[in-house]
C-alpha cells in the first residue's frame, strides 16, 4: 500500500503517492542553475532518490498529502490524475489507482471537505477532476477547493497570459480547475487564507504568481507544505538555484530564502510537492545557506519500486 502516516500535534498527515520515477530530464536540466558541485559532493544520499541511472536523470514523486485537522479531511495538491493528456510527462493519459489507495489510506472521494491546490500546475490539480462519460466532474462532490486568486487568473486562458511553460499546461485549466470552478466549488483567496486553528494558507509567489504554502502549527510542531518551492534537495543547498519551471526568477529566490530561513529557525518539518524518499525534511541555517538537518518519519520508498 502506497500510504504512510504521521502526527503533528493534533493534525494527522498521511502521504498518497501517485507516480515515483523518472521526470525525463538530466538533474541539470531539472535544475539548471544548480552546480555540478552539489550533485557531486552529495551523491552518496541523492542517489538513487532524487537523481538515477547513468547518465542520471531526476527522479520526482507525484504525491498528495491527507491532512485530518479538527474533524476534516484536507488534500494539499491533487498530482496528475488519471486519462489527462499531459504530452512529454511520464503523466500523459495515466491510468493509476491512486483513488484506490486514497481508500486504503481511509478516505472516499465523498469524505473529502477541502482541496487546496498550491498552484494551477497540471500535476497538482490532476485529480480535482475525473472523467465521466465525456465530462470532466468534480472528483471530490462535498469538497470546496482553495485556489489563489493570482493563479486562477494568470492560467485561465481567456486573460491571455505567457508563461515561460509555453504550452506546457495547455489544457489543465479546462480540464482540471474550470469544472470544479463551474460547480460553484472553488473559493478564490488571496494574501491569506486561516483554514483552522492548526491550518492556514500563504502566498509565497515565484514559482507561480499565485504559488502558495500551507501552515501547519499545531502543539509544539511546526510543518510548512511548500509546493515547487523546492523541486530538489540540492535548492537547500544552493537556493538561490531555480528549476527550469519558475515564471519569476527574481522572485523565486527571495520566497524560498525566507522560507527555508523561517523553517530553520522555527525547526520547522518543509513538505515540498515532489520529494520521493522519506517525503520531508528539517533543515539548519550553513554558511549563508542551507543544509539538511534530518527526514521526516515518513516509510522511504524508491524509483519505481513500492512504499
Amino acid at each position: 500500500m502506497n500510504t504512510d502516516t504521521i502526527e503533528l500535534g493534533h493534525v494527522t498527515v498521511t502521504r498518497v503517492r501517485e507516480y515515483y520515477g523518472p521526470l525525463g530530464l538530466p538533474p541539470r536540466g531539472f535544475v539548471p542553475e544548480s552546480s555540478e558541485d552539489v550533485w557531486t559532493a552529495h551523491s552518496d544520499w541523492l542517489r538513487p532518490d532524487f537523481a538515477d541511472g547513468e547518465p542520471p536523470v531526476a527522479q520526482v514523486a507525484l504525491q498528495t498529502w491527507v491532512l485530518r485537522s479538527e474533524g476534516r479531511v484536507v488534500l494539499v495538491d491533487t498530482g496528475g490524475g488519471n486519462h489527462k493528456a499531459r504530452p512529454g510527462t511520464p503523466w500523459d493519459r495515466q491510468e493509476t489507482a491512486f483513488l484506490d489507495d486514497l481508500a486504503r489510506a481511509g478516505v472516499k472521494p465523498e469524505d473529502v471537505d477541502l482541496v487546496v491546490n498550491t498552484h494551477l500546475h497540471g500535476d497538482h490539480v490532476g485529480w480535482n477532476t475525473r472523467l465521466d462519460g465525456e465530462d470532466w466532474v468534480p472528483t471530490f462532490p462535498n469538497a470546496r477547493y482553495l485556489i489563489n486568486r493570482n493563479d486562477f487568473e494568470f492560467w485561465n486562458p481567456a486573460n491571455g497570459h505567457t508563461s515561460v511553460l509555453g504550452d506546457g499546461n495547455a489544457g489543465v485549466f479546462e480540464d482540471s480547475v474550470a469544472p470544479v470552478h463551474e460547480a460553484g466549488q472553488v473559493v478564490l483567496w488571496e494574501d491569506s487564507h486561516v483554514i483552522d486553528a492548526n491550518l492556514r494558507l500563504d502566498l509565497a509567489a515565484g514559482h507561480t504568481p499565485g504559488s502558495s504554502v500551507l501552515t501547519l502549527a499545531s502543539g509544539g510542531d511546526r510543518a510548512v507544505f511548500v509546493g515547487d518551492l523546492l523541486h530538489s534537495p540540492v535548492q537547500i543547498m544552493e537556493p538561490d538555484a531555480n528549476s527550469c519551471f519558475c515564471e519569476d526568477a527574481g522572485q523565486s529566490r527571495a520566497t524560498r530564502r525566507r522560507l527555508l530561513g523561517w523553517a530553520a529557525d522555527h525547526n520547522a518539518l518543509l513538505v515540498p510537492a515532489h520529494f520521493g524518499s522519506h517525503g520531508a525534511v528539517e533543515v539548519v541555517r550553513d554558511a549563508g545557506a542551507f543544509a539538511v538537518k534530518g527526514w521526516a518519519g515518513f516509510a522511504p520508498y524508491t524509483p519505481g519500486g513500492e512504499g
